[in-house]
């Protein structure tokens, strides 16, 4: 969620260079040049949509590091109090051989040129060769449609299997990206994969740390209860507000929403309000337009802001939402996470981007963190992760599922129903976070499609020393 003082950027939101088509065997537009790698190898790429025309060289292969943690990787880094990031890695796919003959692997590497600060997640898929030599799935290989996934800390070298029935000499076939790997440059997105009697490539060793499972280890400081819940315009220090920091809309993020209070607004359709399956954020096209700071504003959007609700801040602990996504296009629900000190920083813990055409509410899920000060933002470094694929979950329109934060002094972890789906480095240590929860609205739409509430049937925060 993208939140913008009028005029300057102010807050959450991943904007995104590039479209994640779920399910789109493409690879995106980019043009890469490539610096003398950890390798000592010097790579350039050029890729068009949907035809990689791409030249790269790998010599020795990658080092694999030692399995590390962010105080080794990136303890001389200078985060600047959270206005500098490390730099991204870049990802390619390697070219390999194979031997000929029937049965047998091919092993083709998939490598990052440096230590990466933030989980990368690449989806890789298998395509025959062309020609006369070109090797025919089902004939020669067996398809491969796979997920590549390096955390901070991990060896930079993986190895993607392809399972041989019967090849040639010289035969050969290709092992692709999808799109542009998610928190990572793009280096060469595919790779030629043959079938010779020269040395064949070998498998990639190295131990890899397994993905964190959710677990609450601060002292559980705030749980959302509807007997205790309190809500007001500006909040206070015992209740949420259903505004924003600045205001009541955000003009410059392009929301068409008014973030309406139904005791400024009388008559309105409740913006926030509990039903038996939780506590309802709703948004909605107005009867009748709002005449709002001179503009006429058609939707309502709903917020709870914890600016000023002492219980919902913490510096360092976990936040876990249990929740049920909107479905209507043109909705963007978020929680996330400001500075008290002022945005940025900003940690977004889920956003939906219903406003964007590629966007399933069901499968998609984007984690963000926004760097910077004094209302000028740095840096913003993200994902959006197609999450049926990458990690088996989906569905999160259709019941509740939990989105959680990890914070520490090394690391943010992100985590869905409890898996963790992604991580980076902390360039954030010593601040101290509010939360916010709400449904925008960017729309010119009838708006009237599925529903555009999102529902949340938990709330707690935990505290860490």
């Amino acid at each position: 969620m993208v939140a913008k003082h009028t005029g300057s950027l102010v807050g959450a939101g991943l904007a995104l260079s590039c479209v994640f088509a779920a399910g789109a065997a493409t690879i995106l537009s980019v043009s890469t040049t490539s610096s003398t790698s950890s390798s000592g190898s010097t790579t350039s790429a050029s890729v068009s949509a949907g035809v990689a025309t791409t030249t790269a060289t790998f010599s020795a292969p990658i080092a694999n590091p030692p399995a590390s943690s962010t105080s080794i990787a990136f303890s001389t880094f200078d985060f600047a109090n959270g206005t500098k990031l490390p730099d991204k890695a870049t990802l390619w796919v390697g070219n390999a051989t194979f031997r000929p003959g029937s049965g047998g692997t091919a092993y083709v590497p998939v490598k990052l040129d440096r230590a990466t600060p933030n989980t990368v997640i690449a989806r890789i898929t298998t395509a025959n060769g062309s020609g006369t030599l070109r090797a025919i799935s089902g004939y020669n290989y067996k398809t491969v449609d796979t997920v590549v996934i390096f955390r901070p800390g991990d060896p930079l070298v993986q190895t993607v299997e392809v399972p041989i029935i019967s090849a040639t000499e010289g035969q050969f076939f290709q092992l692709k990206l999808r799109e542009a790997p998610w928190g990572a440059l793009q280096g060469q997105s595919a790779a030629t994969v043959t079938a010779s009697y020269a040395a064949a490539t070998a498998k990639a060793t190295g131990t890899f740390r397994a993905p964190r499972t959710f677990k609450a280890t601060g002292t559980l400081q705030f749980e959302l209860l509807k007997n205790t819940h309190k809500r007001s315009p500006e909040g206070g220090w015992d209740r949420w507000a259903t505004s924003l920091s600045h205001g009541r809309t955000q003009i410059a993020n392009e929301e068409t929403g008014l973030y309406v209070d139904s005791s400024l607004w009388p008559g309105i359709e409740g913006p926030v309000y509990w039903s038996s399956k939780g506590l309802v954020l709703h948004t909605q096209k107005l009867a009748s337009p709002i005449s709002y700071e001179g503009q006429s504003w058609k939707y309502g959007a709903s917020v709870l802001d914890g600016r000023n609700f002492i219980a919902s801040q913490i510096g360092y602990g976990q936040y876990e939402w249990d929740a049920r996504m909107p479905t209507r296009r043109g909705s963007w629900p978020a929680f996330w996470l400001v500075s008290t000190s002022g945005w940025p920083p900003e940690i977004d813990v889920y956003e939906g981007f219903g406003q964007q055409s590629y966007w399933d509410f069901d499968r998609h899920v984007a984690h963000t963190i926004h760097g910077g000060s004094g209302g000028v933002r740095a840096f913003q470094r993200g994902t959006v992760i197609q999450a049926e694929q990458a990690y088996g979950l989906s569905g999160f329109s259709q019941d509740y599922h939990r989105f959680a934060v990890d914070i520490q002094r090394d690391y943010i972890t992100w985590f869905v129903d409890g898996k963790e789906t992604y991580q980076s480095v902390n360039p954030f240590r010593g601040f101290r976070w509010y939360p916010i929860m709400n449904v925008a609205v960017k729309t010119n739409s009838a708006y009237t499609d599925g529903t555009g509430d999102m529902i949340i049937r938990s709330f707690k925060i935990y505290s860490a020393p």
